[in-house]
């Protein structure tokens, strides 16, 4: 049995987020042998744990596995608001779905945030939780005219909003809507606090155990990480995007955004959270983390892989200067999320994967909503108990209309950056002509590589080819990472899988010590 002592929880890139600060170690005893699980949860983030404590709950054997650390991926890098209004707007849910599906996803959401606050007081987790105003303001004509729109559908849904004259931020405005009943929370304390639940319940936990397959024979699952196979009635894949090449790859499209965590010198903190309409848009919150208060500014996504990360963090520094007195910025990272071509997340059983294997994915910037409310679906689908929200976030249903010119676009994308990324890069004599602790994606010697020289000087040389559908990979200066740009699969700087649907490292080349590839390594 582990002892109780801190420990520091790491995350999916090099930059440290607000909520990674010491956190007591989950006790977790060494797996039984032979033990068929009704259920086998992979993914340690919100969707994982809070899936894994629901179905325990309802009195299933669970195992609950992470690659990582629990809260290692999206989790641990969310913003972490709690919204009854979505990414995708009520006028735009209405348009596609109809109007009964916003009234539906608003009473879920509602439902949600009340769900999330009920296990904080149950479990005594001293999760920072707190209901808050939310504030969504125009600034132009075009963007009024929306506001209006949403308010119309956010009403008829049943949504608390009204027309205010204030936005809660030192930002100009020319309308505002007010929404009451929102919050926010400590993403990594609410996780642990429901995985010890878990554990105290009977649940098992695998940490830093990552899947590399799994077989379906005779209706059990045989998971395979490294020498450990563990076997499950049911399989449900919380990784954010299911791994390998299936349907949800292109369904999705893989986006980071970018957070800073500042401090004021007028101490003026809002005590709200606030949402420009711009494209991508700015949101705005304030957390104390240790007696220490700090306004977290988040915006300037972008397709993963795509643009520069560096100039998308100098980009949102700058706008956070231009409207805020900062004496400091203490943090600033950023996090994946993928976008959904119709709007709303996936959620259910796997389509075309192994029978009563399930998933959850597409849940753009409402991670900490849908991932608790998939934990609602997936759990209900494995019980066989009917749940009204199954049908309509079914990862089978088939939209012809809505968000089909999006999938035509986001797979002609993924098309253009097969063939374009292939040409078009750096030839250099040497790895002395990269910097220390650099990454670029060169051609030495007629080899194309993925080189990135550590702070010691030492070069590393990989395969630029992304294991999962053979795109060309792209540094990112800021997370110290090779990113995929077709559909957001990440490496480490020595190759291994850090997050997204790839199942293998980018293979290993071997270079001579003057930095020409060694070709009996390549045969």
């Amino acid at each position: 049995m582990e002892n109780r002592t801190d420990l520091m929880s790491a995350r999916d890139g090099e930059n440290e987020s607000l909520w990674q600060g010491s956190h007591p170690r989950l006790e977790i005893k060494p797996l039984k042998e032979n033990i068929i699980y009704d259920v086998v949860i992979i993914g340690g983030g919100i969707t994982g744990v809070t899936t894994a404590l629901e179905l325990q709950r309802k009195g299933k054997k669970c195992l609950l596995m992470e690659a990582q650390n629990l809260g290692f991926g999206t989790t641990g890098g969310t913003s972490a608001h709690l919204n009854t209004f979505l990414d995708a707007t009520y006028p735009e849910i209405d348009s596609d779905f109809g109007k009964e599906a916003s009234a539906q996803l608003a009473r879920a959401t509602k439902e949600i945030i009340e769900m999330i606050r009920s296990n904080i007081n149950a479990l005594e987790i001293d999760a920072d939780f707190e209901y808050k105003d939310a504030f969504l303001f125009s600034q132009n004509q075009e963007e009024t005219e929306q506001l209006k729109s949403i308010l119309s559908s956010s009403r008829q849904a049943g949504v608390k909003v009204s027309e205010v004259l204030e936005n809660g931020i030192p930002i100009d405005f020319q309308h505002v809507l007010l929404f009451k009943e929102q919050a926010q929370f400590h993403p990594i304390k609410y996780i642990l606090g429901l995985a010890r639940e878990f554990l105290k319940l009977g649940g098992d936990i695998l940490e830093h155990t990552f899947v590399e397959n799994s077989e379906y024979k005779d209706e059990i699952h045989y998971i395979k990480a490294g020498n450990i196979t563990v076997q499950g009635r049911h399989l449900v894949w919380a990784t954010h995007i299911p791994p390998g090449i299936n349907i949800l790859s292109l369904r999705n499209a893989p986006y980071r955004s970018y957070v800073l965590a500042v401090k004021l010198k007028n101490g003026d903190y809002p005590n709200c959270l606030a949402y420009d309409m711009q494209e991508p848009y700015h949101y705005f919150r304030s957390h104390e983390i240790d007696g220490d208060q700090y306004l977290l500014i988040g915006g300037a996504d972008h397709k993963t892989g795509h643009d520069d990360p560096e100039k998308a963090f100098s980009a949102l520094e700058k706008y956070a200067r231009e409207n805020f007195d900062i004496s400091s910025i203490d943090y600033r990272w950023s996090s994946q999320y993928y976008v959904p071509v119709d709007g709303l997340p996936y959620i259910g059983q796997f389509p075309g994967g192994d029978a009563n294997s399930f998933v959850a994915t597409g849940f753009n910037g409402n991670g900490m909503i849908f991932g608790s409310l998939s934990a609602m679906i997936l759990t209900d689908l494995i019980l066989g108990i009917e749940n009204d929200l199954a049908k309509l976030l079914s990862p089978s249903r088939l939209k012809p209309i809505s968000g089909f010119m999006d999938f035509v676009q986001e797979n002609a994308d993924v098309a253009y950056h097969f063939v374009a990324d292939r040409f078009g890069t750096e030839i250099i004599q040497s790895t002395k002509e990269l910097e220390n602790d650099e990454g670029k994606i060169v051609e030495l010697d007629g080899k194309k590589l993925a080189l990135y020289k550590d702070l010691n000087g030492q070069a590393i040389a990989l395969s630029p080819v992304c294991t999962h559908a053979g795109c060309i990979v792209n540094w990112n200066a800021s997370e110290k990472s090779w990113d995929c740009p077709c559909h957001g699969g990440r490496f480490t700087t020595d190759g291994k899988v850090l997050t997204g649907p790839p199942r293998k490292a980018l293979e290993r080349i071997e270079i001579q010590k003057t930095g020409q590839p060694d070709k009996k390594a390549q045969l």
